[in-house]
């Protein structure tokens, strides 16, 4: 266990548990750290399938912290420029981590908590979470977020939440594509468990080629090049030792070698 952050692992999963339940997990320099260091161990790990990203308490994250953001008003432009580039390395670091990462997301989802969710690859959020882009009101601007929220929920609907600051709620996230999932609220950790085996239980490798494919392809042109790169990559991964064994387990009906113990 950390300062801030309450790690947990059990096989080849990993849980990242936000530990600052009486400040709605707001994050500060050292949450920034210590989130950063966790995921470099994270990407190095080749034993790992996925991983958790919760909060503590009543929220998953409120934005920054107030005692942070006070001290942040007499930094002067090279003091703000170093503190958000610490910002969005960490959120590179997550964003980029080779293993899928599943956002639980409870409570408050605002400002800065929103940028941690928009790294994650998949979101389930209970049907009490509410959402906030809420820099604007501030007189600030969600710079650093950015990237990822706007990839996340759409240019569309980051036009509009961008500019208003308004809340919205966990339904609303959906409708958007900006989650994945809402559930009740007593029912999320049963969702993140059921999808944690889902990952789990697919090919190590093939789960990490497809999170960087779909970096690596989205929005590009379908040019020759990409058609190229795309017939590579398929050609590479039925050639390996997993795509293999993945075919051959299919054929002959029987579970994977990468299968833990008690699956089906």
């Amino acid at each position: 266990m950390t300062t801030m952050l309450e790690i947990e692992r059990r096989g080849h999963v990993a849980r990242v548990w936000l530990n600052r339940p009486d400040v709605r997990n707001a994050f500060n320099e050292d949450v920034i750290a210590e989130l950063s260091t966790a995921f470099a161990g994270f990407a190095a790990d080749g034993d790992l399938r996925a991983i958790v990203l919760g909060g503590r308490g009543k929220a998953f994250c409120a934005g920054a912290d107030l005692t942070w953001m006070r001290a942040m008003a007499g930094y002067d432009w090279e003091q703000n420029r170093a503190d958000a580039g610490r910002l969005a390395e960490m959120l590179w670091a997550i964003y980029r981590c080779p293993v899928p990462v599943v956002g639980r997301i409870h409570g408050d989802c605002y400002a800065g908590g929103v940028g941690l969710a928009a790294v994650c690859d998949v979101l389930i959020a209970a049907d009490t979470a509410s959402f906030c882009l809420s820099e604007a009101r501030l007189g600030l601007l969600p710079a650093t977020i950015s990237p990822y929220v706007i990839r996340a929920m759409g240019e569309q609907a980051a036009r509009r939440y961008f500019v208003t600051a308004e809340r919205f709620t966990a339904r609303e996230a959906q409708a958007i594509g900006f989650v994945h999932e809402v559930c009740a609220a007593d029912e999320i950790d049963a969702r993140v468990d059921a999808l944690v085996a889902t990952l789990v239980a697919n090919g190590p490798m093939a789960v990490r080629a497809c999170k960087q494919l779909v970096q690596d392809v989205a929005g590009m042109p379908i040019d020759a090049a990409l058609r190229a790169d795309t017939a590579r990559r398929i050609a590479d991964i039925r050639a390996s030792d997993e795509g293999r064994e993945g075919v051959q387990s299919f054929l002959n009906k029987r579970k994977p070698a990468w299968l833990p113990e008690g699956n089906a």
